[in-house]
């Protein structure tokens, strides 16, 4: 595998992100508003939210991980399309009569 995922970020951007994801996490456990951790870092309730609903039982290197796996995940099934697309094709290259 290269060393750039597919947004273009490389691995180390990636650690740091799910660093940033879990810190702010543990912000929202420790009791801050989750209105104050969406103006402080820039992004939405609804994502926080949603990293909450995903890995909010998590450490950071399992929410690591899953997201690695989710990655790989998304390849392997950009592969497995492309290569049903090819069997389609040879299935009707075959069916032509020569």
């Amino acid at each position: 595998m290269n060393k750039h995922n597919q947004g273009g970020y490389t691995h180390e951007n990636q650690a740091l992100q799910h660093r940033t994801d879990h810190r702010i996490l543990k912000e929202d456990e420790a009791g801050l508003a989750v209105k104050e951790l969406c103006r402080k870092y820039g992004i939405s309730d609804a994502t926080i939210y949603n990293w909450k609903t995903k890995y909010g039982n998590l450490s950071v290197s399992e929410t690591q991980r899953l997201k690695e796996l989710e990655d790989e995940n998304r390849l392997l099934k950009k592969l497995v399309t492309g290569q049903a697309l090819d069997i389609q094709m040879l299935k009707k290259i075959n069916a032509k009569k020569w």
